[in-house]
C-alpha cells in the first residue's frame, strides 16, 4: 500500500505490484537475504512536483511505504518489481535474451482550479488509477522500453505512451546510479482534459482563457537521474530528479504558465528480515 498527501488530503492507492518496489537481486545478495527469509522494507519519500502540468508553482507531497519482498533471492518475485513514480510501478513477468515485458499500475494527480490563477472557472481534473503495460530490451547497460499508461477512473479516461532509454549502474560499492532520457505521447482525451478549454470553460474562465483544442501528439521530453545507496546492510536512502519540456499542443496551451517542468524526491527506508 502506498499512501501520499496532497494539499493536507491523505489519498490511498493499493498498488498491486507494490510489494517488491525497492528491492532488487543485486542489493539482496548484497545484504544477504537468502532463500529461507523474507523481508519488510519501512519507510517513506516526500518529493516536491508542479501543482499541475504546465505550473510554474510547486507543491511537497509525501508518502510513507510497507514494502514486503518474499521468497529471498531464488524466488521468482525476486527483483521483478520496479518503481518509476506513482503514475508507473511495473514488474516484469517474462524475461528472454535481453527482452522484457510486464503490466504496470500506478496513480495520477488531477489538479484543482485554485491551482493556479488560469484555472478559475475551468473546474476540476479528478486523480486517478493507471493501468497498463510494458515492453523493453536489455543492451549491456542500457534498457529501452516503452509503456502504454491508461486512466481507468476519475473524469480523465486518456492515456499516454512512453519511449525511453535508461542506464543503471554501480558507481561505487553500494551506490547505483540511474539516467533516463525519453518523451511522451498522450492522446485527445488526456490532452483535452490538462491542456484544453472547451467553450463552457472559456466561458466560465476568469482569467478570460480562450476555446483551444489541444489535439494528440508528442506532450514532452523529458531527463531524469536518481540514486540508491546502501547506507548500511539494513539503512537505504533513494534520491533523484526530473526535468520535462512541454511541446506542441501542450506547450501552446493557454493554461501553461511555463513549458520546464521540474520534479525531485528522496526517501528513505530501514528492511526488517525474518525467518520462514
Amino acid at each position: 500500500m502506498i499512501c501520499w498527501l496532497r494539499n493536507g488530503r491523505a489519498v490511498f492507492a493499493l498498488l498491486p505490484f507494490a510489494a517488491l518496489v525497492f528491492e532488487s537481486p543485486a542489493a539482496n545478495a548484497q545484504d544477504g537475504v537468502g532463500t529461507n527469509t523474507y523481508s519488510v522494507g519501512v519507510g517513506g519519500s516526500v518529493g516536491i512536483r508542479p501543482k499541475y502540468e504546465g505550473s510554474k508553482e510547486y507543491e511537497a507531497y509525501g508518502f510513507p511505504l510497507i514494502l514486503p519482498k518474499l521468497g529471498g533471492d531464488a524466488s521468482a518475485f525476486a527483483g521483478r518489481v520496479k518503481f518509476r513514480g506513482i503514475d508507473d510501478v511495473r514488474i516484469r513477468a517474462f524475461d528472454a535474451g535481453g527482452f522484457e515485458i510486464g503490466p504496470l499500475a500506478g496513480y495520477v494527480f488531477g489538479r484543482d482550479e485554485d491551482d493556479g490563477d488560469k484555472l478559475l472557472g475551468l473546474g476540476k481534473v479528478d486523480d486517478g488509477l493507471v493501468l497498463g503495460a510494458y515492453a523493453g530490451y536489455r543492451l549491456g547497460i542500457v534498457m529501452f522500453d516503452v509503456s502504454y499508461h491508461q486512466i481507468v477512473t476519475g473524469n480523465d479516461d486518456g492515456y499516454q505512451i512512453r519511449a525511453g532509454a535508461e542506464v543503471e549502474s554501480y558507481i561505487a560499492p553500494g551506490v547505483k546510479g540511474v539516467a533516463r532520457v525519453g518523451t511522451t505521447f498522450a492522446d485527445d482525451n488526456y490532452m483535452d482534459s490538462y491542456f484544453g478549454v472547451n467553450a463552457v470553460q472559456a466561458s466560465n474562465s476568469v482569467a478570460g482563457l480562450p476555446v483551444y483544442d489541444a489535439g494528440s501528439g508528442i506532450k514532452d521530453v523529458h531527463f531524469g537521474l536518481a540514486t540508491v545507496i546502501d547506507l548500511t546492510d539494513r539503512w537505504k536512502l533513494r534520491a533523484g530528479g526530473k526535468y520535462a519540456r512541454l511541446l506542441k499542443d501542450a506547450a501552446d496551451s493557454p493554461v501553461i504558465e511555463t513549458k520546464d517542468q521540474f520534479s525531485a524526491i528522496v526517501g528513505l527506508s530501514y528492511r526488517f528480515d525474518f525467518q520462514r
